[in-house]
């Protein structure tokens, strides 16, 4: 099958930039419009699903990448060596819970809501790019707040915020209760 001149253009794009695009950035970077991104990305899928192909398109809150086929993952972890432990501990879980949940978020208030010190940890997950500073709290001394980013909705596979679970009784709870001591 030969792709258009259109969908080799999102095809070159997606495989060079390094995060999902949506159709609208898509556009944007291509001077496309949205239905002739959208059948370009059409074309791209049926292109890479009906041939044997390394690469996958995905979409997943909105926005599409490539990523390797499965069935070459275990060929794959042997080209490149160990895998890098990427997961999150615990710690970190719940944290990046907390800052979803409360956004925008201090970090004293992470702190007295997890009952310890989270400074090394906030630093983790803005490393890892799951947080960012999206403001500051108009109290003394002005601290940072924190909510999550694009990276964290992608990763946790959430079309945004709201998709979040609904937290339990006992957890809606303990949230409330940190919030009243503030």
């Amino acid at each position: 099958m030969t792709l258009t001149e259109n969908a080799r253009l999102i095809e070159a794009i997606l495989y060079l930039e390094n995060e999902p695009l949506s159709i609208e950035r898509l556009g944007k970077m291509t001077g496309l419009s949205d239905k002739e991104v959208s059948k370009a990305l059409t074309e791209i899928e049926e292109a890479y699903y009906t041939d044997e192909h390394g690469l996958a398109l995905v979409e997943n809150s909105e926005t599409y990448s490539f990523v390797p086929v499965s069935s070459l993952n275990d060929k794959l972890r042997a080209c490149y060596g160990k895998k890098i432990d990427k997961r999150l501990s615990k710690a970190a879980l719940e944290t990046l819970a907390i800052v979803a949940y409360q956004q925008p978020v201090t970090r004293s208030e992470i702190t007295k809501i997890r009952g310890v010190v989270s400074d090394s940890i906030i630093r983790i997950l803005r490393e890892r790019d799951f947080i960012k500073v999206v403001g500051r709290k108009d109290i003394q001394g002005h601290p940072c707040l924190y909510g999550t980013t694009r990276k964290f909705l992608y990763t946790f596979k959430l079309d945004s915020i709201s998709s979040l679970p609904k937290l339990s009784e006992i957890d809606r709870q303990r949230f409330e209760k940190e919030e009243d001591e503030n």
